[in-house]
């Protein structure tokens, strides 16, 4: 598979107070292949949404590499609007992404304007008609306003929004998690869609695991700006080897009684990111410590089996 993203100790720490930093990231280093869905799982605070954030150079790294189609970008001083276009994303709460004032046909044409794509208003009214057709909407929303749409329906003008502009990759930072269940799964099909007929990437960043098994192939799971285990999806899924993977995975609600697992409650609050444990960054809530050396060193991520990597030192 060819690789279209890749992150080499990609560190993002923000200024806090008296010389102090939030370690939001910390040390990422992954590989996201052509046409896959590669899903990003946390729990509030972990540092996805931030990590997803630097890919697209919206906020700049503290330090480390990203490279986009083998080339760095992440030390060029301003993206250029050609490799700008290459990459969008789709916010969380589409409530507050559209410009509240502004009709459907200004929102999805802003960025054909600002790159030139178009040559006249019958042409820019042709192509936003196609990408509304393509989200499953059509013209007669074209002079709405957002307040005049559903939830599912704004996020879909979003999706609209993002993928007129012909991106090769598309951050979804948690797309479904202000929706209704049902439109939730109308929303996860036609992404699922799109990126078949327009050969697209995604990050899909949540922290529902459960959503996460239906649409990604790849999946990573953060905790205090780090990556503790990472590979493809269903072999994740069915070996969990992280005591925290295995914690978030076992509350995961299940239809059938026999596949339910015993409950893995962790104990204490998760550590401030300004002050985060040394060593392993989870060993302070781990009920499988086993001594000095979680405390002191961090573990790298090491491959178990083929696709699987893990972070912890049971397995070192």
């Amino acid at each position: 598979m060819e690789e279209l993203i890749q992150l080499k100790e990609i560190k993002k720490y923000f200024p806090w107070k008296k010389q102090k930093y939030v370690k939001a990231v910390d040390g990422v280093s992954i590989s996201v292949n052509k046409r896959d869905i590669f899903g990003l799982v946390g729990e509030s605070g972990s540092g996805k949404t931030t990590l997803g954030r630097v890919i697209l150079r919206l906020i700049e790294p503290t330090s480390g590499s990203v490279f986009f189609n083998g080339r760095e970008i992440s030390k060029i001083k301003k993206i250029d609007k050609t490799l700008r276009k290459k990459m969008q994303i789709v916010f969380q709460d589409p409530y507050s992404s559209l410009h509240p004032r502004k009709k459907i046909k200004d929102i999805i044409g802003s960025g054909l304007r600002t790159h030139h794509m178009v040559k006249n208003e019958v042409e820019l009214i042709e192509k936003i008609e196609r990408f509304l057709n393509l989200v499953g909407m059509g013209k007669e929303h074209l002079y709405r306003y957002p307040h005049e749409l559903s939830g599912g329906q704004r996020q879909r003008i979003a999706i609209a929004r993002a993928l007129i502009l012909n991106p090769e990759f598309v951050v979804l930072d948690e797309p479904t998690s202000s929706l209704d269940v049902s439109v939730q799964a109308e929303i996860l099909n036609l992404l699922k869609k799109l990126r078949e007929e327009l050969n697209l990437t995604y990050i899909f960043i949540t922290h529902d695991l459960f959503l996460t098994r239906i649409i990604t192939e790849k999946i990573a799971i953060m905790y205090l700006g780090k990556i503790m285990e990472y590979g493809d999806t269903e072999r994740v899924f069915r070996n969990p080897m992280h005591p925290y993977t295995r914690a978030l995975f076992s509350v995961i609600p299940r239809l059938d009684a026999k596949m339910r697992s015993k409950k893995i409650i962790l104990q204490g609050e998760i550590p401030s990111p300004v002050n985060p444990p040394l060593g392993c960054r989870f060993h302070t809530r781990c009920i499988n410590k086993i001594g000095a050396v979680c405390e002191k060193t961090s573990p790298d991520l090491k491959e178990i089996e083929d696709n699987h990597f893990v972070a912890c030192h049971l397995y070192h």
